[in-house]
């Protein structure tokens, strides 16, 4: 949104200078040397133009008549102070503070985004909003994943980051887009370009200057127990944490295509694993994958989401907003 037209006011410590700018119609009243009024209005011209040729009388006036009327000018001074605001149109400022345009962050990023690239992009999210915990208020979506990259756990994310580089260059140049927003944009188109649901992105998130602390995402050997307990302290349920998982239907990791966002990844879990000679399952999805399935609770979700793929969609739109929502810090207006 361009904010060439919108309407600047301040106001000086004395209450001898106001200054309204818009477009048409200006006018300037000088007394003694110094600015009295100046206004520039778009609309309710007519009403502008009368102040304006009133004050213009008063300008050409004949020097010597100046003292005698001096006080029919301090009065006109302030009735045109009080009378401006009024003629001015209306602008709600809220509006005008918020500069984000969230066409152009999603254009720059499908100007570089692929099918193939888009597993590596949500990976990214999860990788960044992941270590959010309620009881230390820290983590989130913040952007810090472009500091812990040499992390064991972020092993692969820099190509990912690059990807985004190039796009962020290019929306920087139109507007300013944070690692937070962009991340949080970024995952959701991946999802929606791999035939998964559209997900809507609030804007105005923050970016952390540091590395969120270690240890905050889950580790591939966790059992089912211990997932859910780590889910919890993130605020997130059960229920929440099988549909999350369920993003691993791309990528490659043996659920299905890896570049279509559907539930066959549930559809696999309810089958029995293939293990090889040695015994060892087959290498398809990770442990944690296959641990939902030890659980009860976790068992359920799956099977409702192996049978009902819509059901699937609008859960995870949820849960997807919530992971980007929790712990990030906002811009305000």
């Amino acid at each position: 949104m361009e904010l060439t037209n919108i309407p600047y006011i301040a106001s000086s410590s004395s209450s001898s200078c106001f200054y309204y700018s818009y477009s048409r119609c200006g006018c300037r009243v000088r007394r003694d040397g110094k600015l009295v009024i100046k206004a520039s209005i778009a609309g309710s011209k007519h009403a502008a133009d009368s102040v304006c040729s009133q004050l213009f009388e008063q300008e050409t006036e004949d020097p010597l008549s100046v003292a005698r009327s001096s006080w029919h000018i301090r009065r006109r001074d302030l009735a045109s102070a009080i009378l401006l605001p009024f003629l001015l149109p209306r602008v709600n400022i809220s509006i005008a503070a918020e500069i984000y345009d969230a066409s152009i962050i999603r254009s720059g990023v499908r100007n570089i985004l692929t099918k193939a690239k888009a597993a590596g992009v949500l990976r990214l999210v999860f990788h960044d909003a992941g270590t959010f915990e309620i009881g230390g208020k820290s983590g989130g979506m913040n952007g810090s994943i472009i500091y812990e990259v040499d992390r064991p756990e972020n092993t692969g994310l820099n190509r990912s980051i690059k990807i985004l580089t190039k796009a962020k260059e290019g929306i920087d140049n139109v507007q300013k887009v944070s690692w937070a927003d962009l991340i949080a944009v970024a995952g959701a188109e991946a999802v929606a370009l791999c035939g998964g649901p559209e997900i809507p992105v609030r804007l105005g998130r923050l970016d952390s200057s540091t590395a969120d602390p270690t240890g905050k995402l889950p580790e591939e050997t966790l059992d089912a127990t211990s997932l859910k307990t780590l889910f919890n302290k993130k605020g997130f349920s059960a229920q929440e944490m099988v549909v999350l998982s369920g993003a691993h239907t791309i990528g490659g990791k043996g659920f299905g295509s890896p570049i279509v966002f559907d539930n066959t990844y549930f559809k696999v879990l309810l089958e029995k694993p293939q293990t090889s000679s040695t015994g060892m399952a087959a290498m398809v999805g990770l442990r944690t994958d296959w641990a939902l399935t030890e659980d009860d609770e976790c068992l359920r979700w799956i099977r409702v989401y192996a049978e009902d793929q819509a059901r699937f969609f609008d859960d995870f739109r949820d849960a997807y907003i919530k992971l980007v929502d929790s712990g990030a810090s906002w811009r305000t207006a």
